[in-house]
C-alpha cells in the first residue's frame, strides 16, 4: 500500500511548496522509491487553460493532454516522471463532477453536501491509481485559513483516518521572516499558522520553515515546543541562490530521512545529489554567458513563461554557459527599435502565445534574426508568426495573417478543421475555450537530410501540443521553393510540425512546446542545440 504526504501551506503563498514536494520526490526516488506527485487547487475553475498567465502563470501541459497548475513543471523536471490528468484536480473540476453525478441520479435523491459528497471525491483523486507507488505526494494549493481550501484540508483530514495514521504524513511549509530593521527572526506567524491548522484537526508531523536566513537552534526549538513537533522535525530551508540546490539543501536538513523514520522504513539506496551538485556548479560559478532575447506579451511576469525560462537554462547547462535572458515587451516594440534592442543578442526567441496583440513587433523581430543571421527559435505561435512574417517579405503574400486575428487578408493560419478536405470547406469552432484544442502528445516525423533530424537523432518524435491554429498545409510547395523547409510533420502529412529556414546558421520554428519535457538533468536536445548555435553566434 501506499504512503501518503500530504503538504500544507501557512503564513502567505509562493513559499515553495512546489519545490519543497518535487524536491523530497526526487530524493524518496533516488533512494529506491518510486513516487507520485500530485496538486489540489483550490480554484473554482474547472482547469488553468482559459486563466490569462497575469492570473495563473504558465499552463503546464501533460504527455494525456490535461492542461494544468504549473507545479507540475517543477515535479516532472525534479523527479523525472511524467505528471498524468489523474495528478491535478481543481474545486471547479471536483463541483463539476458531483453535480453530474447529482443530475444523474447517482445521489439516488440525497442532499448533496460538502461533507461527505465534495470531500468522498477528493479522496477518491488522492489514492486513485496508487497502488503501484511507494509515496504520494500531495501538495495542497493556497494557504491554510483560506475559505477555498477549507474542503481539501478536511479531506486530508479524513483521508488520513481512513488509511491510518501510519500511512499518512503532514508537512506544513511557513514562513519565519527576517526583520532586518530589528535584525530579529520572528516565529510567531508559524505558531498561528499551524494553530490554525490544528484547530482543522491536522497535527503537522513536520514542518518545513522558509527563511532567507538560518534559523538559529533556540528558535527552532520554541517552535518545536508551541507547534508540538519534534525538533528533529523542524526542518529549516534558507533561501537558496538557485533552485538546483534545493534537493541538496533538504537532503541536508534530513527531509527525506525523517520521513523514511516517520513510516519505518529503511533507506533501499544511497541518495545520489552528485547530478544537482555538477549543474549548480554551473549555474553559480561558469563566466561565461551569452544573451538570449525573449519577445512575448508577458515577460514582465517571471511565472508566464517558467518552463520556457528553466528550458533555456537546461540548454545553458549542456553547453556550460550562464543564459541571460533579456525580456523585451512585443507590445511596444517598434520597428525602429529591433536593431538597438536586439544589439549584443546571441539569439531570439518567440514563445507560445494567442491573439492579435504585440503580433507586429514580434514578427519584425523574426526578420530582423532572419535577415541578420541571428539563431531564431519559434515555439508554437512563435513558428505561426515565422510563417507570416516569411509569407510577407519572401512569398510577397503583403497580407499574410492568421483567422485568429478576425476577417480580411490573406489566411495562412487557421483553425486545424478550417482548411478545404475533400473539396469542402470544414469550419472549426473557437465558442467554447475549454478542452477544445489539440493538446498532449503527438508524433511528427522528420525530413532526412534536415537539420531537426540531425538534432533529434531520430525519424520521429513526440512532443507536447497546446494549439488550435495550425499552419495551412496548402502553401507548403511555395514556402519550400524559397527556402523554408518543411522539416516536421504529422504521421498524414497533413498537420505542419516543423519549419527551418536553409542558409541560416539555425532557424528554427516548432508547433509544440519542448520546453515541458525538458529537464536539468536531461536538456531537451533542442535548446541545447539553439543555445550552442546561439554561443557560436558573432
Amino acid at each position: 500500500m501506499a504512503r501518503f504526504i500530504f503538504v500544507t501551506g501557512g503564513v502567505v503563498s509562493s513559499l515553495g511548496k512546489g519545490l519543497s514536494s518535487a524536491s523530497l520526490a526526487y530524493l524518496l526516488q533516488s533512494r529506491g522509491f518510486k513516487v507520485r506527485l500530485r496538486k489540489l487547487d483550490p480554484y473554482l475553475n474547472v482547469d488553468p487553460g482559459t486563466m490569462s498567465p497575469f492570473q495563473h502563470g504558465e499552463v503546464f501541459v501533460t504527455n494525456d493532454g490535461a492542461e494544468t497548475d504549473l507545479d507540475l513543471g517543477h515535479y516532472e523536471r525534479f523527479s523525472g516522471i511524467s505528471a498524468k490528468k489523474s495528478d491535478n484536480i481543481t474545486t471547479g473540476k471536483i463541483y463539476s463532477d458531483v453535480l453530474r453525478k447529482e443530475r444523474k441520479g447517482g445521489y439516488l435523491g440525497k442532499t448533496v453536501q460538502v461533507i461527505p459528497h465534495i470531500t468522498d471525491r477528493i479522496k477518491d483523486f488522492i489514492k486513485n491509481d496508487t497502488s503501484k507507488e511507494d509515496f504520494v505526494i500531495c501538495e495542497i494549493g493556497g494557504i491554510v485559513g483560506d475559505i477555498e481550501s477549507l474542503p481539501f484540508v478536511e479531506a486530508i483530514r479524513q483521508f488520513s483516518n481512513d488509511v491510518g495514521k501510519k500511512n499518512a504524513l503532514f508537512i506544513h511549509l511557513t514562513l519565519v521572516p527576517y526583520l532586518r530593521a530589528s535584525d530579529e527572526i520572528k516565529t510567531k506567524p508559524t505558531q498561528h499558522s499551524v494553530k490554525e491548522l490544528r484547530s482543522l484537526g491536522i497535527q503537522p508531523d513536520i514542518i518545513i520553515c522558509r527563511s532567507e536566513r538560518a534559523i538559529p537552534l533556540e528558535h527552532r526549538k520554541k517552535i518545536s515546543l508551541f507547534c508540538n513537533v519534534d525538533i528533529k522535525n523542524v526542518i529549516q530551508t534558507v533561501d537558496v541562490k538557485t533552485i538546483y540546490e534545493a534537493p541538496i539543501s533538504f537532503n541536508r536538513e534530513n527531509l527525506d530521512k525523517q520521513v523514511l523514520e516517520y513510516f519505518k522504513i529503511k533507506s533501499l539506496n544511497k541518495v545520489n545529489l552528485n547530478p544537482w551538485k555538477k549543474i549548480t556548479k554551473i549555474v553559480l560559478h561558469t563566466k561565461k554567458s551569452i544573451n538570449i532575447a525573449i519577445i512575448g506579451k508577458y515577460v514582465d511576469l517571471k511565472d508566464a513563461y517558467k518552463s520556457l525560462d528553466e528550458a533555456l537554462t537546461h540548454g545553458g547547462i549542456q553547453n556550460n554557459l550562464k543564459i541571460n535572458l533579456i525580456r523585451i515587451d512585443s507590445e511596444n516594440l517598434k520597428v525602429s527599435e529591433i536593431k538597438n534592442k536586439l544589439k549584443g543578442v546571441s539569439g531570439v526567441l518567440i514563445p507560445g502565445g494567442f491573439g492579435k496583440r504585440g503580433t507586429e513587433g514580434k514578427i519584425e523581430a523574426i526578420k530582423y534574426a532572419r535577415e541578420k543571421k541571428v539563431p531564431f527559435f519559434g515555439i508554437c505561435f512563435g513558428m505561426q508568426m515565422a510563417i507570416i512574417e516569411f509569407a510577407r517579405n519572401k512569398l510577397n503574400i503583403k497580407n499574410a495573417t492568421s483567422s485568429e486575428f478576425g476577417s480580411g487578408g490573406t489566411p495562412i493560419i487557421g483553425l486545424i478543421t478550417e482548411w478545404n478536405r475533400d473539396g469542402k470547406l470544414i469550419k472549426g469552432t473557437d465558442k467554447d475555450l475549454g478542452g477544445t484544442m489539440r493538446l498532449g502528445l503527438y508524433e511528427a516525423k522528420l525530413k532526412d537530410n534536415s537539420l531537426i533530424r540531425k538534432i533529434y537523432k531520430t525519424q520521429s518524435i513526440e512532443e507536447r501540443h497546446r494549439h488550435r491554429y495550425e499552419v495551412n498545409i496548402s502553401y507548403k510547395d511555395q514556402f519550400e521553393k524559397n527556402g523554408l523547409i518543411f522539416s516536421g510533420l504529422s504521421p498524414d502529412n497533413k498537420l505542419p510540425e516543423i519549419i527551418e529556414l536553409k542558409n541560416h546558421p539555425w532557424f528554427v520554428a516548432v508547433q509544440f512546446h519542448p520546453e515541458f519535457r525538458s529537464r536539468p538533468l536531461a536538456p531537451h536536445p533542442l535548446f541545447s542545440s539553439f543555445i550552442k548555435a546561439a554561443k557560436n553566434h558573432k
